[in-house]
């Protein structure tokens, strides 16, 4: 009897749930790895929210943000209200939607193309070509961009005066700069952007094209057939994503391809934010941290909004 009842005793304790202090002592080094991007959230993304208060202010900084006097949505209504609103508002759209329109079927052809190749030499030569780009910086990128087109010796103009054609100051065309904005970004994110769809086309299952090829399906039944709707997921998640930040184009390559001659197109939020917040001679931080804030929930009403629109349409969502 005794000795059953020990049997049992040590089988309860088994059972019995570890508490918290033995479970963090137990698995310690997993809560060490969990704290250190905890800690970078809280400290760099939570922590800073706190500065957005001097929006509703009239921030100083001999006074602080507590002694700085309480304004309200002031600023909010002096940038509704200003002359540039519209313009900003406008231009940001306009290359967003652009960048946004553009930037969806490109990654998925070359996803879909290199899924298909055969010659493993030849996908990966292709893959490195479209990858390396990506990781060129931004600064580097725009002096790329502005040497092809420059109007004596790009390459661009060279070309144009070979065929016959008059040189174009492409740079200084205010209707040009969004095109080249957004055509330069592709060129340079296209391959980094398919990795994922190429991700998502190796989940899906051998037999499914196995099945495909007997009953006579070519390449592109299959693509259209299979290969699509395994994908569709990813597409809708990635699109909701990047609704959320429609507004939200940063400034560093606006501001380094701005000029007076396009400034009439290529002013956007982010480089007016810039100006005004940092550039300008009397910064003002609480009107340009309150244009921000509104740029920020623009971004999440319309990431929620389309998140609801892809659950009702019975898609796949954030939540």
């Amino acid at each position: 009897m005794k000795v059953a009842a020990a049997t049992k005793t040590r089988a309860q304790a088994k059972i019995e749930p570890l508490s918290a202090r033995r479970r963090i002592q137990k698995c310690w080094q997993l809560y060490v790895l969990l704290a250190l991007p905890l800690i970078y959230i809280l400290v760099f993304r939570y922590y800073p929210m706190y500065g957005a208060t001097i929006a509703f202010k009239d921030y100083t900084a001999f006074k602080g943000i507590n002694g700085s006097e309480w304004v309200g949505f002031k600023h909010f209504i002096r940038f509704f209200n200003s002359y540039e609103f519209g313009k900003l508002m406008t231009n940001t759209l306009i290359i967003s939607l652009y960048s946004l329109i553009a930037g969806i079927p490109f990654p998925i052809i070359l996803a879909l193309s290199l899924n298909y190749v055969k010659n493993q030499f030849f996908k990966k030569s292709v893959q490195m070509i479209t990858y390396a780009p990506h990781f060129i910086s931004i600064v580097v990128m725009v002096g790329i961009i502005l040497e092809l087109l420059d109007p004596r010796n790009g390459l661009v103009n060279v070309m144009l005066r070979t065929l016959g054609f008059e040189s174009v100051h492409f740079i200084a065309k205010p209707e040009y700069f969004s095109s080249i904005y957004v055509w330069s970004g592709l060129w340079q994110n296209v391959g980094f952007s398919c990795i994922i769809y190429l991700a998502a086309l190796s989940g899906v299952d051998p037999s499914l094209h196995e099945a495909a090829v007997m009953d006579g399906a070519n390449k592109f039944k299959r693509m259209l057939h299979i290969d699509l709707p395994s994908i569709l997921p990813v597409m809708i998640i990635l699109l909701i994503l990047n609704t959320g930040h429609i507004l939200d184009l940063g400034f560093e390559k606006v501001l380094l391809m701005q000029n007076a001659l396009n400034a009439r197109t290529s002013e956007v939020i982010d480089t007016y934010v810039y100006k005004v917040g940092l550039a300008s001679q009397a910064m003002n931080y609480s009107y340009s941290t309150a244009i921000n804030l509104f740029k920020s929930v623009i971004g999440l009403v319309l990431l929620i909004t389309v998140n609801q629109i892809a659950k009702k349409a019975k898609q796949e969502s954030l939540w």
